[in-house]
């Protein structure tokens, strides 16, 4: 199976050499979708040998994973796993994601819920909480860990999906998605790598409430 990760990078400059590397030994080949950053991202990514997709402007995660997904089937991919560009996820727990794509599984979700909340600060605890609450009130989807965006999914499965929301509420999204189209969906168990500076790019109250009125407005026009 030709294996591809796809990293959605926005100014990721620090993090982004040292998650190449630690990932490529993993996988057959890195995508790294650029969005629209104004820093030396897209370069450092050339000089570590990954596959760079440069967007415009800065238009949100959503559209990246859609760029992944649109150039990882373009390339033939036969698996296609997602991880952040700011070092949270550990790569060497892909071969556990991978385990679960051979035992069946169309989507794989590196759940950090799994393994008890370790290291997890207290408000994103709260915010994983609600994220998983709204995705099963408006998609009827239930996962552990709805937010996470180390996942695998089959070629198959991305063929079948159809994003059509542009930022942060994609990972909902997918889960819904999932469920849609009647896909095998399973959980495993990460551990989330916590600093300053991947804290930093959580989500703000005002962006968690902006990104639940779009889920409602995707749920009303499915």
């Amino acid at each position: 199976m030709k294996i591809l990760a796809a990293v959605p990078a926005y100014n990721e400059e620090t993090t982004i050499a040292d998650v190449l590397s630690r990932t490529r030994p993993y996988v057959d080949g890195v995508i790294v979708v650029d969005d629209g950053s104004t820093d030396r991202t897209a370069q450092i990514a050339r000089t570590q040998g990954a596959i760079v997709v440069s967007h415009v402007i800065n238009r949100g995660l959503g559209a990246a994973i859609g760029t992944g997904f649109a150039t990882a089937q373009k390339l033939g991919a036969d698996i296609v796993v997602t991880l952040d560009a700011d070092g949270q996820h550990d790569p060497a727990q892909i071969p556990a994601l991978m385990s679960a794509i051979e035992q069946g599984a169309d989507v794989v979700i590196g759940s950090r819920m799994l393994t008890g909340f370790v290291g997890m600060p207290l408000h994103r605890r709260v915010a994983q909480i609600v994220g998983n609450l709204v995705t099963f009130f408006l998609f009827g989807a239930w996962v552990t860990d709805s937010q996470s965006g180390f996942r695998a999914l089959t070629r198959y499965a991305i063929s079948k999906m159809h994003l059509k929301t542009n930022r942060m509420e994609v990972s909902s999204e997918l889960i819904a998605e999932a469920k849609r189209n009647k896909l095998t969906l399973v959980e495993v168990p990460i551990k989330a790598i916590y600093t300053p500076y991947s804290l930093s790019k959580g989500q703000s109250f005002i962006v968690g409430l902006k990104t639940l009125l779009k889920l409602v407005v995707r749920r009303l026009t499915r």
